[in-house]
């Protein structure tokens, strides 16, 4: 170890030399990968760390590996971890030993690698704008040749078909010459991004692998101004932008026009209580648009949900009978046992209808669409001829207080503020989904199907059950949104209508590609709170309910456009 801080110490100086020398103007400092003080740091580093914290990393690691190997008899193979925690004593010793110098050392590289950085990152970013403004000139001067050139090129040609030749070549020279200097710009940027990526690397090695937040904040910033696009922006997030502009304009006029201020506790929370439930097919609705799918049924399903739901928490005798079967009363039955059958059959029922499109989907190959548009059409008509579309009734309404009521917060601005139930089961829907989408075999398996069936079949996917999973998962997603549905409103066999151009709309405005394999829970979110939004400011303003459908469908046909602009652009 003496010989590295000798060494260390002797280079040290030259290196200080020179970043100040580098510093003043009047030199240059190596790369990363050329600085001769760097690689002795590691080296140090790595000395004082074998024998400690490298260490015990390394024994750990074995014996979880030991611990699923199941090669190894039992004896052997507690003999061997005893030896192996026997090591990691003895190398927390020489850890506790070596960890002031440690600190030092690595407090010192780090500084060192900091102030290199600095004027690396900046020396890069110098010579690489020097390129990237030659290369506009360069651009510039090639843009004026061909246009002279086409120029005199038309000039001679009496053909209108020769000049419409000409033109189709001018215009082909010039897109070439566009995309020659951007690609060089993208390399002029690469090349400064990669010198700071350069630089935190090199601390993570120095730190053995420990992370900073600051760094990561900083390349992760970098990142987006090297790769950003002013196109590529506004085709990402025009819509949003255009979104928000709406709902700013909706919050200054709500109160110049006397219908007060959107922006309360009160009206936060029933705009989130009346996306609650949509919340759920959405995220049904999702997996399928996922597949490159859709779902036409969700309303039908949430009649259904909701009218078993009613039926069987309706307090007293119900007023409703399907195919002359009834009425029932279930209120000899416990409340929480009156619930758990209500949401059980319900989801039961939405996810039987569920499978059975998937099932014609992923057997025969039949577009969603058509599948879903089928048990559309079966649930119609069997709730309109079983109920005579009656409404079903009221909840009891102590249940309905329980599951769909509100906690009193208190007073807050002169104004009492209420808390809704229902938002608590949405965000416990969104945390599974997400956990089910990111964390599982399954939500692979779905990105997987979703972006190219060939390819996930060949890789030893069963397409035919991730499909079938797909639309059982929808279901019970129908299923959980239709029994709280039943909560906010007498169901009747019309409950629900029009619910699923909703949640297709939320879920393509949020970003969930109609071509599949592309989409995330956060964006079906989004879609639903924005959605849910621009129905209720509109409202809150007075618009009349028909005008509403003009503006969700000129959001949707932009939301579905860009889409389809992005795609062609990846091809």
């Amino acid at each position: 170890m003496e010989d590295w801080k000798q060494e260390i110490a002797k280079i040290k100086a030259d290196k200080t030399a020179e970043l100040a020398s580098a510093a003043a103007g009047k030199g240059e400092v190596k790369s990363f990968d050329q600085d001769e003080l760097l690689p002795l740091y590691h080296k140090a580093l790595n000395d004082l760390r074998k024998d400690g914290v490298n260490r015990i990393r390394e024994l750990s690691q074995s014996i979880a590996s030991l611990k699923k190997n199941r090669m190894i008899d039992e004896g052997t193979r507690r003999r061997r971890i005893e030896e192996m925690k026997a090591g990691i004593v003895a190398a927390k010793k020489v850890a506790r030993e070596n960890r002031a110098e440690d600190r030092a050392l690595t407090k010192e590289s780090v500084s060192y690698s900091n102030a290199l950085s600095k004027l690396y990152v900046r020396q890069v970013a110098v010579a690489e704008n020097k390129k990237i403004k030659e290369a506009a000139g360069e651009f510039r001067a090639r843009v004026a040749e061909i246009k002279t050139g086409a120029s005199k090129r038309i000039a001679s040609l009496s053909s209108k078909e020769e000049i419409e030749i000409a033109k189709y070549e001018r215009a082909s020279a010039l897109f070439d010459a566009r995309k020659e200097f951007e690609t060089a710009i993208d390399a002029c940027n690469a090349s400064k991004k990669q010198a700071f990526v350069d630089h935190v690397q090199t601390n993570r090695s120095l730190r053995n692998g420990k992370t900073k937040y600051g760094e990561n904040a900083v390349l992760s910033l970098k990142n987006y101004v090297y790769e950003f696009k002013l196109s590529k922006f506004f085709l990402e997030n025009g819509l949003y932008i255009a979104i928000v502009i709406f709902f700013v304009v909706c919050f200054i006029v709500a109160p110049l026009t006397g219908n007060g201020n959107l922006l309360t506790l009160p009206n936060i929370f029933t705009l989130l209580e009346q996306a609650s439930t949509r919340m759920f097919y959405a995220l049904g609705v999702a997996v399928l648009i996922l597949q490159a799918g859709t779902d036409l049924s969700v309303g039908r399903m949430v009649a259904l949900g909701a009218i078993t739901t009613g039926l069987i928490l309706h307090p007293g005798t119900n007023i409703v009978t399907f195919m002359s079967i009834g009425p029932w009363d279930f209120t000899a039955l416990p409340i929480f046992g009156r619930l758990a059958m209500a949401l059980a059959i319900s989801i039961f029922l939405c996810t039987m209808f569920s499978f059975l499109a998937g099932f014609f989907t992923a057997k025969f190959k039949i577009h969603p669409f058509i599948s879903t548009l089928a048990t559309q059409l079966i649930i119609y008509g069997i709730l309109f001829f079983g109920t005579s579309g009656t409404p079903v009734g009221s909840i009891d309404a102590h249940i309905k207080d329980m599951i769909g009521g509100r906690w009193t917060l208190g007073v807050v601005g002169g104004e009492l503020v209420t808390f809704p139930k229902l938002i608590i089961p949405a965000v416990i829907a969104i945390f599974i989904s997400w956990f089910i989408w990111n964390k599982t075999t399954f939500g692979k398996n779905m990105y997987a199907v979703g972006g190219n069936p060939e390819a996930a079949s060949v890789s030893g996917i069963s397409v035919f059950w991730v499909t079938m999973g797909v639309f059982a998962l929808a279901g019970v997603y129908y299923g959980c949104g239709a029994f709280l549905e039943a909560f906010k409103a007498n169901a009747s066999a019309g409950t629900g209508q029009g619910y699923e151009l909703d949640a297709i709309a939320a879920c393509v405005v949020g970003g969930i590609s109609f071509f599949g394999g592309i989409g995330k829970v956060k964006g079906a979110v989004i879609g639903v709170i924005i959605f849910t939004g621009l129905t209720y400011c509109l409202t809150f303003l007075g618009i009349d309910t028909n005008l509403q459908f003009v503006f969700k469908g000129f959001i949707l046909l932009i939301a579905v456009t860009l889409d389809s602009v992005k795609y062609l652009k990846k091809k």
